[in-house]
């Protein structure tokens, strides 16, 4: 008999993972215990400390975790022949994913955290500002102009995108009636500012 491969220590993070974000998702940061994550986790309280030490610390890895899956996202996109394009595909895709798997809840959890918890806060922070960086390279690569020059004519528009995204993704179970129409307006609001992007291109 083979014996049967044992997940790897990352493997076995991200599994952990995604279990805990759906008990954060439903109960809330503050309402979520460390008992209530292991649980979730299907482990010890015990052995889940070994792997995370404190909620803070599952927050800045579900942010890692997560900007991971982002980066190669961007990746694809700069190789992309119209960049601006797949950007807009990715973020249209990204946005039904993150509504489907309620991941909007986990993300409001983490930017009201955020606003009380400094460490959570510069982790949160951190991923904008990397985020941000990855869309000013795609207008870059889409209209030929240096990042300096996108940061100096558009120094707001990735920024603007985002925002947006994350409140389309956020929207709450009471928006349900309307979120479709929203979320078609919020799309066509990010489509009209990375538009604007263009003007660069064709000037």
């Amino acid at each position: 008999m083979h014996p049967i491969p044992l997940p790897s220590p990352d493997q076995r993070t991200a599994d952990i993972l995604s279990r805990v974000r759906i008990a954060f998702a439903e109960k809330g940061f503050d309402g979520t215990s460390m008992q209530d994550l292991a649980r979730a986790a299907g482990m010890s309280a015990g052995n889940f400390y070994r792997y995370f030490p404190s909620k803070a610390a599952i927050v800045e890895a579900l942010i890692a975790h997560d900007l991971a899956g982002m980066e190669a996202d961007f990746l694809t996109v700069l190789q992309s022949p119209s960049p601006l394009e797949a950007l807009r595909a990715l973020m249209q895709r990204r946005l039904i994913e993150q509504q489907t798997r309620a991941d909007g809840q986990l993300w409001a959890e983490i930017t009201a955290a955020a606003l009380r918890k400094p460490e959570i806060g510069q982790a949160a922070c951190a991923m904008e500002t990397q985020v941000a960086g990855y869309i000013n390279r795609i207008f870059a690569a889409e209209t030929g102009l240096s990042e300096a020059e996108i940061m100096a004519r558009f120094p707001a528009h990735a920024a603007f995108a985002i925002t947006l995204f994350k409140a389309a993704a956020m929207l709450p179970p009471q928006a349900a009636a309307i979120r479709g129409d929203l979320t078609a307006l919020i799309q066509r609001s990010i489509d009209t500012a990375m538009g604007e992007i263009l003007t660069a291109k064709k000037a």
